[in-house]
């Protein structure tokens, strides 16, 4: 085990030690789980969607949103749909939002199987 966790890096990494635990630290709210695990499985949604969906308040949903592009796990789309008046906004998960998630859980998983297995 490395004297430091940054070091935990690959050399060449493509997010920095602070970047990649902004996105933890992301992760680790409720409502923004939620918001990236809805995107994932269900592809690209806009805010009254997701809102619709995941049953939480416009601005606090919002709220989330930004905190979720902020650190690289949602992005943002704007689009013109023909049948508005001007941009559609959409959200959805980034590359890198749904390998953490899938890694995250997938880890996660093997792991309480693993205690189940060794306890049951």
């Amino acid at each position: 085990m490395p004297p430091e966790p940054a070091d935990l890096l690959p050399e060449r990494s493509i997010l920095t030690f602070e970047e990649y635990m902004a996105m933890q630290r992301a992760l680790g709210n409720e409502t923004r789980f939620r918001v990236l695990y809805r995107l994932k499985r269900d592809g690209a949604m806009s805010a009254k969607e997701l809102r619709e969906a995941l049953d939480v308040r416009g601005n606090t949903l919002h709220h989330h949103l930004d905190t979720l592009v902020d650190v690289g796990l949602v992005e943002n789309r704007k689009r013109t749909e023909p049948t508005s008046d001007g941009l559609y906004s959409y959200y959805r998960a980034t590359a890198l939002g749904e390998a953490l998630l899938d890694h995250a859980v997938e880890e996660l998983l093997r792991r309480e199987q693993e205690f189940t297995d060794a306890y049951a």
